[in-house]
C-alpha cells in the first residue's frame, strides 16, 4: 500500500548558483557517502541538483516538508548498477518506523536546464496486513451502525 508520493523539479543553475556562492552549500545538505558519489562525477551540477531533488521528493512523499528533520537524514545512495537507494537516520528513521514504512522507491533525472524525482513511499508488509485489517473492521462497524 502506498502512504504518499512525492515529485520534485529544480533548475540546475539555482544549484550552480548556490555551490558558487558557498561551498559548503553541499557540506550542509549531503553526508560523506552522498559526496563521494558526486565527486566520482566530477560534482557536476546535474548529478546534486538530481540528489537535492530526490531528499525533496522524499520529504514530500513523507508528507512533512523537513519540519523536525536534517538534510543529512536522508541519505539518497547507489546501488551496484546505479539505481537510487534511500537511507535514513535520525527522526526521519524514527517517523519511518513510527508509520510503519518498508522503503522508499526513488528515480532522477535531469535534462540540460532541469532536475527531477520522484519518490514513492511505501507501507511495510507487516504493517500493511494490520492496515488493511483496521479499515475492514472499521468499514465493517460503519455498515453495522447503518443497518439498525
Amino acid at each position: 500500500m502506498i502512504f504518499g508520493i512525492g515529485t520534485d523539479i529544480i533548475e540546475i543553475k539555482r544549484i550552480r548558483k548556490a555551490i558558487s556562492r558557498s561551498p559548503r552549500f553541499i557540506e550542509r545538505l549531503f553526508t560523506e557517502q552522498e559526496l563521494e558519489f558526486y565527486k566520482k562525477k566530477d560534482m557536476k551540477a546535474q548529478h546534486i541538483a538530481g540528489g537535492f531533488s530526490a531528499k525533496e521528493a522524499v520529504l514530500k512523499a513523507l508528507g512533512t516538508g523537513l519540519r523536525g528533520f536534517r538534510w543529512k537524514d536522508i541519505e539518497i545512495l547507489r546501488g551496484p548498477i546505479g539505481k537510487p537507494i534511500v537511507r535514513f537516520g535520525g527522526n526521519v528513521k524514527q517517523f519511518i518506523e513510527d508509520n510503519g514504512i518498508g522503503i522508499i522507491h526513488v528515480t532522477i533525472s535531469h535534462s540540460k536546464e532541469f532536475a527531477t524525482a520522484t519518490a514513492i513511499a511505501e507501507v511495510s508488509m507487516e504493517r500493511e496486513g494490520m492496515v488493511i485489517e483496521d479499515l475492514f473492521f472499521q468499514s465493517h462497524e460503519e455498515a453495522r451502525k447503518n443497518i439498525h
